[in-house]
């Protein structure tokens, strides 16, 4: 990594001489070949490479066995004390989480670094570790995207305890991306959404669909339990047969035989032809039981001896008929509870629990809400013949705030009902259902609430961050944050050179 510059000519006729490589690029260098080698024993098959953390910190900035310790806990670490270097160290370095020690008298270039990176990389994590630690520099560190906030001294535990939960998050991810290489399915397109648990859904989708085991989809009503098993058909052997969906809690014990297994002509009174059944009609293909967790124990031991034993008869019949079905079964109810509490077989639970899919609520993934919306917004032009081409500011706020009880498929009817309303180009707020419209009522109402908290806790401890933080049972990070979002000051205050300077009680966020 050595540079060449222009200089005088050589003995040799050269027209540049060589300047050394800087410390801080010889660890650069090392660093990366380090990763690159433990990469390429990760993706033949060998353990997962470490954690990389990155940490800058001009002398005295950060404590000087942070190094050596978090090496003992097994993270490859790749030090600065440079900028300028740390920079550089990471757009090349690729790490996983970012440390950035602070002093009173470099907190501008310090943050001014951690501004360069979020720029960069809106997702790694960064922690600031402050040897001056200002009420200034803590909001404006977390306005410009520091996730985490420590004054000297702290507990090295405690740090501890923010690294891994950001690096959990960050597992995942990574998980989630060698996945997404792995997942090619037919028609993927319609389960909406790249977060790491839909993308962790989809690879494993691919790999259940090339065996011929049972399934059992569980999840809350509306997440898309139905789509799973559709997905799951279509990409196996069995996807030029059909796909029978059956509403396990639709049909009363008294009809269930004659619906599932057929009757034979002159069975009972009004058999005046032979009907197959649904289980034959699927013959080769696959059966979904929609709602399994609601039917009964007399449907479920008739279901359990024809999934055993591959054969039933029909009402009527003599003879054993051979069954070549796949079965996947879905439910929103707790099976386990229901098996404790003698209302679920586990015979049959068991049967069925062999490759198992759980679908988040949408509220636990909300970063896919934008991706869902643009689908369905395209699904309903398409449906409709229009060209609505999308929300106002404050319809889309309040849709990305929401938190969908009814999951996707309540989000679905919501865009619907604003898209029959709207006669414009674009859905506003005043489009939008009436209960949606009343929650923005009420969010602006509780923050009010938290502010007003917020403001008496301040004022109570004679304006003491970490008594105030006490009082509220609120750690000092997001007493900041909270005094960043709804712009709380003195009068008496004065901003550091550098730095943002706050300003007085402002409109309360809709938040």
């Amino acid at each position: 990594m050595g540079r060449a510059r222009p200089g005088s000519v050589a003995a040799r006729g050269s027209f540049f001489r060589f300047e050394p490589p800087s410390n801080g690029e010889f660890r650069l260098a090392a660093f990366i070949c380090r990763r690159f080698f433990k990469t390429v024993r990760f993706r033949l098959g060998r353990p997962m490479k470490k954690f990389a953390i990155l940490m800058v910190g001009r002398d005295g900035t950060l404590p000087r066995n942070l190094k050596g310790a978090l090496h003992r806990r097994g993270f490859e670490i790749l030090e600065f004390s440079d900028e300028r270097d740390a920079l550089r160290g990471f757009q090349y370095g690729n790490p996983d989480l970012v440390i950035i020690g602070s002093s009173e008298n470099a907190a501008k270039e310090q943050l001014g670094l951690a501004r360069q990176i979020r720029q960069l990389d809106k997702k790694t994590p960064l922690i600031l570790i402050a040897s001056a630690s200002t009420e200034d520099l803590a909001i404006a560190a977390l306005r410009i995207g520091i996730n985490d906030y420590f004054k000297l001294p702290f507990s090295f535990e405690e740090l501890m305890t923010a690294i891994h939960q950001f690096l959990s998050d960050r597992a995942t991810i990574r998980l989630a991306k060698e996945s997404k290489k792995a997942s090619n399915l037919i028609d993927d397109r319609r389960l909406v959404g790249g977060s790491a648990v839909i993308e962790e859904i989809k690879a494993y989708i691919s790999k259940v669909s090339t065996v011929e085991s049972n399934v059992l989809i569980t999840g809350e009503t509306g997440t898309g339990k139905d789509l799973m098993a559709e997905l799951i058909h279509r990409n196996s052997r069995r996807c030029h047969k059909p796909l029978i969906c059956i509403n396990s809690a639709a049909i009363p014990d008294g009809l269930l035989e004659s619906e599932l297994f057929g009757y034979e002509q002159g069975a009972f009174t009004g058999a005046q032809s032979l009907n197959e059944g649904k289980l034959k009609l699927a013959d080769g293909g696959t059966v979904f039981f929609d709602e399994i967790g609601d039917m009964s124990p007399y449907a479920q031991a008739k279901i359990l001896r024809a999934i055993e034993s591959k054969q039933f008869q029909r009402l009527g019949g003599k003879e054993n008929i051979s069954l070549n079905i796949r079965v996947i079964a879905a439910t929103n109810q707790d099976l386990e509870k229901s098996m404790a509490d003698g209302k679920f077989r586990k015979d049959l639970f068991f049967r069925l629990n062999v490759a198992r899919i759980h679908l988040p609520p949408l509220r636990d993934r909300l970063e896919d809400i934008p991706s869902l919306i643009d689908y369905y917004l395209r699904e309903l032009n398409r449906q409709y013949d229009r060209r609505i081409e999308g929300f106002s500011d404050d319809a889309l706020e309040v849709l990305l705030r929401y938190d969908y009880p009814g999951n996707v498929r309540e989000l679905k009817n919501l865009l619907e009902a604003a898209f029959v309303n709207t006669s414009t180009r674009r859905i506003s707020f005043s489009d939008l259902p009436v209960e949606l419209r009343a929650l923005r009522k009420d969010a602006e109402a509780l923050a009010q609430a938290e502010s007003d908290r917020l403001l008496s806790a301040l004022s109570s401890t004679n304006w003491n961050r970490r008594e105030a933080a006490r009082k509220l049972r609120w750690s000092r990070t997001t007493l900041y944050r909270k005094i960043s979002k709804y712009h709380i000051t003195t009068s008496s205050d004065k901003p550091q050179d550098g730095l943002p300077a706050r300003i007085q009680p402002a409109k309360i966020p809709s938040e």
